[in-house]
């Protein structure tokens, strides 16, 4: 049984933690909102952006001469996995999810026949994957100095994977990151970005067909200029929203955590704080009980 000197001093360290977890609370709750803002800032962006994709792909449908970026090479047998993943931790379970999806995606590829190849953005995120799928990482990109996400760094990002795709390191690429939902909710997410998964246009309830608000489109110069340009930049888009949805999953994971972590303190604190008034009032007890014996005794 631990002495009284111990159970003092464990309640002390565990009053210290308490005071850490509650300031990280607050720090991430004040993070929280700015990184929420523009997490949802950059969706309409990134929407709009997908919708005039396809609509320039249906000029492409069935043409031999479509970009490399929306057709493809003509085969799927090498894929790139780009998992953005968070620099540190204290987030509970944001940055194993993420990883969790991505060994499961992996591992189905592997069992295909596949090549696989991982491309890690966040320190975490490499070191979750490093245990069992160390071999497939080909690189790991780290924003660790950086207070806030900005588009230069997915561009630095969406440089890399292109010019890997332009030398014929891979067919597919398969971005992961965590969608933010809410403070308690954040949904790890797989979207393929090369080729470019365009799909059909939102279809119309009432006549089930594509819904383009009966607008024709005349593109300037046309619609190859437009694509060569407008498709490498949809990658950096891409991107830079994966990193901003989990700038902000992340700050509403550790503001969950720690608070977790703050209450399960106070409620240590206060089995610990119990242990020690009971162990004192029996040391109490006993040394009345050997002061009393003694003065019978004589």
């Amino acid at each position: 049984m631990p002495s009284l000197k111990d159970l003092r001093n464990r309640i002390s360290s565990v009053k210290a933690t308490q005071k850490i977890t509650k300031a990280m609370q607050m720090v991430a709750a004040a993070k929280l909102r700015r990184a929420q803002e523009a997490a949802e800032a950059a969706r309409p962006y990134a929407e709009r952006m997908e919708k005039v994709l396809k609509n320039l792909a249906h000029a492409f449908e069935g043409r031999d001469d479509a970009p490399k970026l929306m057709g493809g090479t003509g085969s799927d047998s090498v894929h790139l996995l780009l998992v953005c993943t968070a620099e540190r931790g204290l987030c509970g379970g944001f940055n194993s999810s993420i990883a969790k999806l991505a060994r499961e995606h992996a591992s189905a590829l592997l069992a295909a026949g596949k090549t696989v190849k991982i491309l890690c953005v966040g320190k975490k995120g490499a070191d979750a994957l490093k245990r069992d799928m160390g071999s497939y990482i080909i690189e790991t990109v780290e924003f660790r100095g950086v207070k806030s996400v900005e588009y230069a760094h997915a561009d630095g990002v969406a440089t890399k994977v292109l010019e890997l795709y332009e030398e014929g390191a891979f067919d597919v690429c398969t971005l992961f990151y965590s969608r933010f939902k809410s403070v308690i909710s954040q949904i790890p997410t797989a979207a393929k970005i090369i080729p470019a998964d365009l799909g059909g246009d939102d279809e119309n309830e009432e006549t089930g067909m594509p819904d383009l608000a009966g607008a024709i489109y005349e593109y300037e110069p046309s619609e190859e200029g437009i694509l060569e340009d407008l498709l490498p930049r949809n990658i950096a888009v891409q991107i830079f929203r994966a990193l901003l949805e989990n700038a902000a999953s992340e700050q509403g994971a550790r503001m969950s955590a720690m608070d977790n972590a703050t209450r399960n303190a106070g409620d240590m604190i206060d089995k610990l704080t119990l242990s020690y008034n009971r162990q004192r009032q029996a040391q109490i007890t006993k040394e009345l009980i050997e002061i009393i014996s003694g003065a019978e005794a004589l």
